[in-house]
């Protein structure tokens, strides 16, 4: 099966941002999003271009235009999440981003009526009705077709240390899940979810999604929901594994990073060097210390087995790309990640005001709210 990739101006760079909708007073989840996106729909009648649907009614997504540098992604995202602003306040409702709801149940949620979802929902039943999750993507542009591979199995070295510093998802169902990002694993168990096969040729695709196809697993790849994947139809590599962030911010910092990561590794490939890789067991094993640990684990770093503390290897990575940066004119945005490093990442800082309040939950709910409209808590 022909697998079309069509290439993309190099290392340009987009976002999807997935928003929650809660209501105002006590902090649930509200199911307004038909109404939101019927509020901001242009005067033709069509969807709005950054405004988009999610599978459940409680969830609405925001997206970037095709950029050249986070900053221009960040001012994207920003302007329209204004207007997600406007809009939710005559609801009595406010966006926040995480990559679970503290509290609000699973089972209380209405999924959209679409046909998609409706399929998502049949065949995958309790697991999928308990998808109450969010997260942000990053697209990166890639010029050619024979780079998607390598540069995906190399970013599986660093998915680690993104989902490490994204982690937001300590609580569900009310309770201390005792990880970082619950979500990562919750959402593995989805049909096609989870880690990538790691494929060292484009054929290689190609025949695995076409015995998804012939076997009915999927009817359109974008159904292959990996943590990094290739998507052909954009050109793009997209780092999907990062919970949900609260900040602005934080969507930068982590846009940044996967940004340089893609541009030095195609770099490394220009020059004629043979990328670095993980073995899978490596791969997975990293993936739960992340979701475990968040940025307390001790992550592998090759073959060898040589490990080190994931924080101290971003330290380091963030030197190395330095120089990255400049080209992209990311430096900014890149150090942005020493603030997720200062302040913490979401699952501290949630954590940090469930005990100030006494285990409140609606207490961290109204602490995410706040960083959406102000930003990380600088004390």
């Amino acid at each position: 099966m022909h697998v079309e990739f069509t290439p993309s101006r190099r290392s340009t760079v987009g976002a999807e941002w997935e928003l929650a909708l809660v209501d105002r007073r006590s902090g649930e989840l509200s199911s307004v999003a038909e109404r939101v996106l019927e509020a901001v729909r242009p005067e033709d009648g069509g969807e709005h271009p950054k405004i988009k649907q999610e599978l459940l009614l409680n969830t609405i997504e925001v997206i970037s235009g095709v950029c050249r540098t986070i900053g221009e992604v960040k001012a994207d995202l920003g302007g329209t999440l204004d207007t997600v602003h406007t809009v939710c306040d005559r609801f009595g409702v406010e966006p926040f981003s995480a990559g679970t709801h503290p509290f609000s149940s699973w089972y209380q949620q209405k999924v959209t009526d679409k046909a998609r979802y409706a399929k998502l929902i049949d065949r995958t039943q309790w697991w999928g009705r308990q998808m109450l999750v969010y997260g942000v993507h990053v697209h990166v542009g890639v010029e050619h077709r024979e780079k998607v591979l390598p540069i995906l199995d190399s970013l599986l070295i660093y998915a680690p240390h993104l989902q490490a510093l994204s982690a937001s998802s300590p609580y569900w169902g009310a309770e201390d899940t005792g990880y970082a990002s619950n979500r990562a694993l919750m959402f593995q168990q989805l049909p096609t979810a989870g880690l990538p096969f790691q494929f060292t040729k484009w054929p290689e695709l190609e025949n695995y999604v076409a015995d998804m196809f012939t076997t009915g697993v999927i009817d359109d790849f974008s159904e292959i929901r990996w943590d990094i994947r290739p998507s052909p139809r954009l050109g793009t590599i997209e780092m999907r594994v990062c919970d949900g962030l609260p900040t602005l911010e934080e969507v930068g910092a982590i846009a940044a990073l996967t940004q340089c990561l893609v541009e030095d590794f195609s770099t490394r490939l220009d020059d004629g060097e043979v990328l670095p890789t993980l073995p899978p067991w490596h791969v997975q094993e990293n993936k739960w210390r992340a979701a475990r640990y968040g940025t307390d684990a001790i992550v592998i770093l090759d073959a060898r087995g040589r490990e080190r503390l994931v924080t101290d290897d971003v330290c380091v990575l963030l030197d190395r790309l330095e120089p990255v940066a400049r080209r992209l004119d990311c430096v900014r945005e890149l150090r942005d990640v020493e603030t997720i490093l200062r302040y913490g990442p979401s699952y501290q800082r949630q954590r940090a005001v469930a005990r100030q309040h006494n285990g409140s939950l609606k207490a961290v709910v109204a602490s995410l709210v706040s960083e959406m409209r102000d930003g990380i808590p600088r004390t």
